[in-house]
């Protein structure tokens, strides 16, 4: 299992920034999949998760309509469009496969992540 993470960056309080995953080693169509943050000094926690066939999302509430998460099953690539950023959503933003019954993670390796910073 591959899970390559990219797109992060720092942006200004309000901007918008999409994020990928490129992911592979497993069947990526068959998986729903799902974005987690950690920031400084703070767990891992779930952000969104999109069933396999983008029929089903959810989020967590400190991010609902402002976060979009999508995905390419040709591509085997997951997004996340973030808008509306605050300096809470500072953090480094991971993806993995996920279960949709117990939202959570099915790989036990995670990628290297990708930095989003939210700073004036």
């Amino acid at each position: 299992v591959q899970l390559v993470e990219s797109g992060g960056g720092l942006v200004q309080p309000g901007g918008s920034l999409r994020i990928s995953c490129a992911a592979s080693g497993f069947t990526f169509s068959s998986y729903a999949m799902s974005w987690h943050r950690q920031a400084p000094g703070k767990g891992r926690e779930l952000v969104a998760i999109i069933s396999s066939t983008s029929a089903y999302a959810n989020y967590a509430d400190s991010v609902k309509d402002r976060f979009t998460i999508s995905r390419d099953n040709a591509k085997n690539t997951v997004y996340l469009q973030m808008n509306g950023l605050k300096l809470e959503d500072t953090a480094v933003y991971y993806c993995n496969a996920a279960s949709i019954a117990t939202m959570t993670p099915k790989f036990n390796s995670w990628g290297q992540g990708t930095q989003v910073t939210v700073s004036s």
